[in-house]
């Protein structure tokens, strides 16, 4: 009775996370047949899953200049490669400071970790920091630094480092090896999970940001992929709005509704990609961090 009971318990739970996935996936299945579609198609009969018609012109029209937009995919992967990993290193190094019970100013330092997630100095004054004192305004390091650390993830990645167990440490110093050999050979290796968690979090934080670009980057040699997917669409609304009313320029003949779709395609796709790379250990360092063991 008990082997039923969990068999059917094992069904409903399957039949329900299967709804949920298909309910996820829904909406990108959408804007892949949205961007792949026909604006006229998309005028006359709405949006569809499957596009009456496959044109490509939204992607042609993005692509126009290709060398443009692949400036901007390298740039946002050179920041968000760098970004990551420089960030995962403060980050982990931080909270395995705050994981060490022997730590003598371990409460002190932790107070002031979440102290900043309470209150910050606020937009101007860390604007003036950024632009004329750290002179990082149009240099690539602009969209790197002010991510560098987030109290958030210190405080995720001290919960997953105390559940390491204190012998391993202990038992490496009666060996000789310093703070740092531990940290790099012995906490690191172990932390994989930990890591790859607050590694998906940062690089999506560094992949999906526009905002810093937008404050502090003149220089179009820099720009970002979102940044510059949001200057088409900028230009989109106003050649399908202004200029269709004003010079009643048929607008169904520019890509908007398609165009829109395909640059969230565009901007989404590499990270869908990279996911399930780090899916194993995104489920562990979710899971362990919240057990002591």
């Amino acid at each position: 009775m008990k082997n039923k009971n969990t068999s059917n318990s094992k069904m409903i739970c399957n039949i329900i996370m299967s709804i949920l996935a298909i309910c996820f996936v829904l909406p990108l299945a959408y804007i892949i047949s949205i961007s792949l579609s026909d604006e006229r198609m998309i005028l006359d009969y709405g949006y569809r899953l499957i596009p009456k018609s496959i044109s490509w012109k939204a992607y042609q029209y993005i692509f126009q200049s290709p060398e443009i937009i692949l400036n901007a995919y390298g740039i946002t992967i050179l920041v968000t490669v760098c970004g990551t990993i420089l960030s995962l290193l403060i980050t982990a190094m931080l909270a395995y400071s705050l994981s060490r019970t022997d730590f003598r100013y371990r409460r002190v330092a932790s107070f002031l970790v979440y102290f900043t997630m309470l209150f910050n100095g606020g937009l101007v004054p860390w604007y003036i920091v950024i632009s004329q004192y750290l002179h990082l305004k149009d240099k690539i390091a602009v969209m790197i630094v002010p991510y560098l650390l987030s109290a958030w993830f210190v405080l995720l990645m001290k919960g997953f480092l105390q559940s390491l167990p204190m012998e391993i440490f202990e038992s490496a110093k009666m060996d000789g090896a310093r703070e740092f050999r531990i940290f790099f050979r012995i906490v690191l290796p172990l932390s994989k999970p930990g890591l790859a968690t607050v590694g998906l979090f940062t690089a999506l934080m560094y992949w999906n940001d526009w905002w810093l670009a937008l404050l502090f980057v003149d220089d179009n040699r820099i720009i970002p992929i979102q940044l510059m997917l949001n200057r088409i669409m900028s230009n989109l609304a106003f050649l399908t709005s202004e200029l269709g009313r004003n010079a009643r320029i048929d607008v169904s003949k520019f890509p908007n509704e398609s165009a829109r779709m395909a640059m969230c395609a565009l901007a989404a796709g590499p990270m869908i990609f990279v996911f399930p790379f780090f899916q194993k250990y995104f489920i562990r360092g979710l899971m362990v961090g919240s057990i002591k063991g």
